[in-house]
C-alpha cells in the first residue's frame, strides 16, 4: 500500500511540494482535490521534501488535497490500434476515439546502449531535392531544422511525413497553435498517410507541462516499434517551445538560471531526447527530424547552439527554403554512393556553381560590368532555386538528379561544368549535347567532340 499524504506545504506554478518519504525520482502521483484527481510526478527530491509537477496545472488543488504517490513512472500505451490516432502528450486521445490502457510501456527509459547500434547506412526518401540529392537524410539520423517565426517548416514536416520511404511516422507537436494542429492532421488523413501515423500533439492553450511529455511518449513509442522491425521517423515540433517549458519549470522550482534564464542542464535534456535516434542490428531504426525555431534569428541561442553540438548537422529554412550553405547532413556519405554513380558530382557540381552564382550577384548588386560568364551564372542561379530549393517540388531522387543535369545542360557547354567526361557521355541530355556540337563545329555528333 503507498501512503496518501494530506499536506501541501507550497504551491508555486504549477508546481506543488509535499513532505514524504519512500518515493523515487520520476514517480507518479495523484493529486486528488473537490476539482478532480491530477497526475503529477516527481520532479525534486531534497530530503522529505518532494517537488512534483502537475500536469494539468495546480488551478482548484487546495493546500490539503491528497497526493496518493503509485510506485511507477510515467507510461504510455503500446498497440498497433495507436496507428491513425491523435494522443495529448501524455497519451489521452484528442480524436475522440477509444481510450487505450492496455500494454502500456515507460517513457523517458535512457538511450539504448551505443554497443546494439550499428552503423548508419541507409537513406531515406522524402521527395524533395535539397534533402534528397545536397543533404541526403539516413536512418537512425538525429537533424534539426533550423528556422525562424513564421517559416513554413510545419508545412515542411507534413511533406516530409507524407513523402518518407519508412514504415511509421510519430509526429509530436509542442505548444502548436490550433490552426497548425488542424493542418497536420487533415493533411495527412486527406493524403491517406494518417493509417500509418501517430500523432501526440500539445497545443498553446494545454498546460505547459504536458509539453515536457510529448517528445518522452513519442520516442518511446517509436522505439518499441523500431524493436519490432519498423522503420520509424519521428517528428518534432518546436524543440524552442520544449526547452521552454523546461525553464518555465526550473524558474517556478527557484533553480540558479543559465544563460538567458534556461536551465544548466539543457544540453542533457536535448541530448537525451535526440541521442534515442538509433539503428537496431537485426531489427528495425529510429529517425529523429525536429524543428528549431530560432528566437531573432540567433544560431548562438542557447537552443540551437547546445542542438548544434548534438546532432549529426542540420536544416536551416529560410525564405521558404532549404538553404544550401549551412545546412549539412555529416552522414550523407554514408548513402549517397550508394544511389547513382552521378550522385555526388551533380550534388558538388551544382552546389558549386550556385556558389559563383552568388558572387555574380554581388557583382551585379555592385554595378559591375557583367560578363559572357555572370550572365550564365545568373541563368543558372534562377532556374535552380525554381527548380531545386523551392519546396513545392516532390520528385524521386533519379527525377531530381535529371532535372541537374537539364539545369547545367541549358545554363552551360559540357566543358564548363567541370565535370569528368564519362558522366558527361553517360548522362548528358541528348538535345542539349547536339545543340553544344554544333556551335563547336564538330562533325561526328560526340558529346565527347563537344567537351
Amino acid at each position: 500500500m503507498r501512503k496518501v499524504y494530506h499536506e501541501i506545504t507550497q504551491i508555486a506554478g504549477n508546481i506543488i511540494t509535499v513532505a514524504a518519504t519512500d518515493v523515487g525520482y520520476h514517480e507518479l502521483a495523484e493529486v486528488s482535490s473537490p476539482n478532480g484527481t491530477s497526475l503529477a510526478q516527481v520532479i525534486r527530491l531534497e530530503g522529505e521534501h518532494v517537488t512534483l509537477q502537475v500536469f494539468a496545472g495546480t488551478r482548484g488543488i487546495p493546500t490539503n488535497a491528497e497526493v496518493r504517490f503509485l510506485g511507477r513512472r510515467l507510461m504510455t500505451p503500446y498497440a498497433d490500434a495507436l496507428l491513425g490516432r491523435v494522443f495529448t502528450g501524455s497519451g489521452i486521445p484528442r480524436d475522440g476515439g477509444p481510450r487505450l490502457d492496455e500494454n502500456l510501456i515507460e517513457i523517458g527509459g535512457p538511450p539504448v546502449n551505443p554497443a546494439r547500434r550499428i552503423i548508419p547506412q541507409k537513406m531515406i526518401r522524402t521527395g524533395i531535392p535539397m534533402i534528397d540529392i545536397f543533404n541526403s537524410l539516413v536512418e537512425s539520423q538525429k537533424l534539426p531544422i533550423f528556422s525562424v517565426a513564421g517559416e513554413p517548416y510545419n508545412e515542411l514536416l507534413a511533406r516530409i511525413a507524407l513523402n518518407a520511404e519508412v514504415d511509421i511516422i510519430v509526429l509530436g507537436g509542442m505548444g502548436l497553435k490550433y490552426d497548425d494542429y488542424l493542418y497536420f492532421r487533415d493533411t495527412l488523413e486527406e493524403e491517406g498517410a494518417l493509417s500509418r501515423s501517430i500523432m501526440y500533439v500539445h497545443t498553446a492553450s494545454d498546460p505547459v507541462v504536458e509539453c515536457l511529455l510529448v517528445p518522452d511518449t513519442c520516442l518511446a513509442v517509436a522505439e518499441k516499434f523500431a524493436l519490432e522491425g519498423k522503420r520509424v521517423l519521428v517528428l518534432l515540433s518546436d524543440m524552442t517551445n520544449f526547452a521552454d517549458a523546461l525553464k518555465e519549470v526550473a524558474i517556478t522550482m527557484e533553480q540558479i538560471p543559465s544563460n538567458r534564464g534556461y536551465p544548466g542542464d539543457l544540453y542533457s535534456q536535448l541530448a537525451a531526447r535526440y541521442e534515442k535516434a538509433v539503428d537496431f542490428e537485426g531489427a528495425g531504426s529510429l529517425t529523429v527530424l525536429a524543428v528549431t525555431t530560432m528566437p531573432g534569428d540567433d544560431v548562438t541561442h542557447p537552443i540551437p547552439d547546445n542542438t548544434g553540438y548534438i546532432t549529426e548537422g542540420q536544416f536551416y529554412l529560410r525564405n521558404g527554403r532549404i538553404e544550401p550553405f549551412g545546412s549539412l547532413s555529416r552522414l550523407k556519405q554514408q548513402v549517397n554512393a550508394d544511389t547513382r554513380e552521378d550522385h555526388r558530382t551533380i550534388m558538388n557540381t551544382m552546389i558549386q556553381l550556385y556558389a559563383a552564382f552568388k558572387e555574380a550577384l554581388e557583382k551585379q548588386s555592385m554595378g559591375f560590368r557583367m560578363s559572357a560568364w555572370d550572365l550564365k551564372l545568373i541563368k543558372y542561379g534562377g532556374l535552380f532555386e525554381d527548380k531545386m530549393m523551392d519546396l513545392s517540388v516532390n520528385i524521386p531522387l533519379e527525377r531530381a538528379l535529371d532535372v541537374g543535369w537539364d539545369i547545367l545542360a541549358e545554363c552551360f557547354a559540357p566543358e564548363e561544368t567541370g565535370i569528368p567526361t564519362r558522366l558527361i557521355e553517360a548522362f548528358w541530355p541528348a538535345k542539349a549535347a547536339v545543340v553544344a556540337v554544333a556551335e563547336t563545329g564538330g562533325e561526328d555528333g560526340t558529346v565527347e567532340q563537344a567537351a
